[in-house]
């Protein structure tokens, strides 16, 4: 089955503008490249779901036989502010304003972004490389550059030469920009800096008295620059002509226009085969921005300590609303959308868990497994298009609540089968929790607390309050307990 599928898989190749087929560089080994955070301040719940999207095209990789060797950096030095070459290496100056080394800062945010990653569930890296761990490797792209012609030194900093690169090469075809816009939109630089065109970007930065994160290079003492990292680790772990890199949509230009420039001065070679970018999250219709207060981090989301919804919503929950999206569509969060998402997170749960108690014997039913599990691949193969996946899935939960409503029966082949599958796609595939998540005041929950809510929820059964009815089955559900009806009381259970 599996080998059949991964032969049909298509990706939207930025580059290219166009969905193409997925021909791997070899076989069965596959190289995949996405750019990480930079650490210097908790993660950002925009950067959450690019690495959510990728963990899923990770996971579906491996599922369809591929063995993926998937390396995502740390940036932890090198990233100035406003990605420009001239301003406050971020880390630096949040180390500043903390009072704490810079590696401490490093430390600090890694872990943070490492647990959320986990409450996510997603699954680790390959390789999980760092910049300040890859000097030595950055330095020597830096001299083979320079050898290359491409490259220049400058008052003991390094500057990669975009106009004499875009003779031979079209510098810019990533983010679709024309250099000759880009110079005619640039002011003059007024011998302010020290590179020959406004366009160039460093290679290797010159640290001033004040700079606090420093190397000694052949150049003098400085640090790299930020594209450069990216290219020095990927050609290290991944060889110089490897299949996907990827990141968010912001990252197009300069980031990776600058990489795939470093690259073919290096190995005359783009990359990667595919370059992959997820979109943007918004928040109640707006940008993200904490200038204008329109801004909310990811435990915030958790614990519901925050301004913008009604209460606290679980990883598995926000991970279900991503993927409700496609990952190159532009997604609004809000209260509303993830209220939905819990409720729907619910009752495919629920349908999950009704599975073994449908009837069986040797009569098949109308429904057409092999035909459903033939469309939820054929769904995935189309660029990872999870909204379309979770359509059948809930074309699957219709079948299901049918079957235990009219007491039709079901093969038991076919059962099995269907539950098998239902949870690949929802927990292999998805990566979703089959058991939500529990804090200790959760665990404490008396049976006797459990019953008094039962006795709430029947009482509002009776007097057709169907609103408070549904609030309290699903926020059990969401506490990992089941509720099962009958005509007048309900019984629950613990899922497992």
């Amino acid at each position: 089955m599996k080998s059949d599928f991964n032969k049909n898989l298509k990706i939207y190749n930025s580059l290219s503008g166009k969905k193409e087929l997925f021909v791997p560089i070899n076989k069965k080994k596959i190289g995949m490249y996405v750019c990480g955070p930079t650490v210097y301040n908790n993660a950002h719940l925009g950067n959450c779901r690019t690495f959510i999207s990728f963990d899923l095209i990770n996971r579906y990789l491996i599922h369809l036989g591929f063995k993926v060797r998937y390396v995502r950096n740390l940036t932890d030095v090198g990233h100035l502010e406003n990605d420009d070459d001239d301003g406050e290496d971020k880390i630096s100056k949040k180390a500043k304003v903390e009072k704490l080394e810079p590696m401490e800062i490093v430390q600090k945010y890694s872990i943070d972004f490492h647990k959320v990653m986990e409450r996510f569930n997603t699954l680790p890296p390959s390789i999980e490389p760092t910049a300040t761990g890859h000097i030595i490797e950055q330095i020597d792209c830096i001299e083979q550059i320079i050898k290359s012609g491409y490259a220049y030194e400058k008052n003991d900093s390094v500057y990669f030469d975009v106009l004499k690169f875009n003779k031979k090469n079209n510098y810019g075809r990533l983010s679709g920009r024309k250099l000759e816009n880009m110079m005619n939109n640039s002011r003059s630089l007024d011998g302010i800096t020290d590179k020959k065109n406004p366009q160039d970007f460093a290679l290797w930065k010159k640290a001033e008295e004040s700079h606090i994160m420093f190397w000694n290079s052949p150049w003098g003492k400085g640090f790299p620059g930020w594209h450069l990292e990216c290219t020095a680790m990927s050609k290290k772990y991944l060889g110089d002509y490897f299949d996907i890199h990827g990141g968010g949509m912001d990252l197009k230009f300069p980031h990776h226009d600058c990489e795939i420039a470093q690259s073919e001065a290096l190995s005359n070679k783009n990359p990667a085969k595919y370059w992959m970018h997820t979109n943007m999250l918004t928040l109640n219709g707006k940008k993200m921005s904490k200038s204008i207060d329109n801004f909310i981090l990811p435990n915030e989301i958790f614990s519901g300590n925050n301004k913008f919804f009604e209460k606290q919503f679980s990883p598995n929950v926000v991970k279900f609303f991503m993927y409700q999206a496609h990952y190159r569509s532009v997604l609004d969060i809000s209260n509303d959308s993830l209220i939905a998402s819990e409720k729907g997170l619910n009752k495919l749960f629920n349908g999950l868990n009704l599975i073994p108690e449908l009837d069986c014997n040797e009569k098949p039913s109308d429904f057409d497994i092999e035909s459903w599990i033939n469309n939820c691949y054929l769904k995935m193969n189309d660029d990872f298009n999870t909204p379309m996946l979770i359509a059948e899935l809930f074309d699957c939960l219709s079948f299901i609540n049918n079957v235990k409503k009219s007491s039709k029966n079901l093969n038991i082949i076919d059962k099995e089968k269907l539950k098998s599958t239902f949870k690949i796609f929802l927990f292999d595939i998805l990566g979703l929790v089959d058991k939500p998540e529990s804090n200790n005041t959760e665990n404490k929950i008396s049976s006797e607390l459990i019953g008094l809510l039962i006795k709430l929820r029947n009482q509002s059964r009776e007097n057709k309050d169907f609103k408070l009815s549904d609030q309290i089955r699903d926020d059990l559900m969401n506490l990992g307990i089941q509720l099962n009806d009958d005509k007048k009381e309900s019984s629950y259970k613990i899922i497992k």
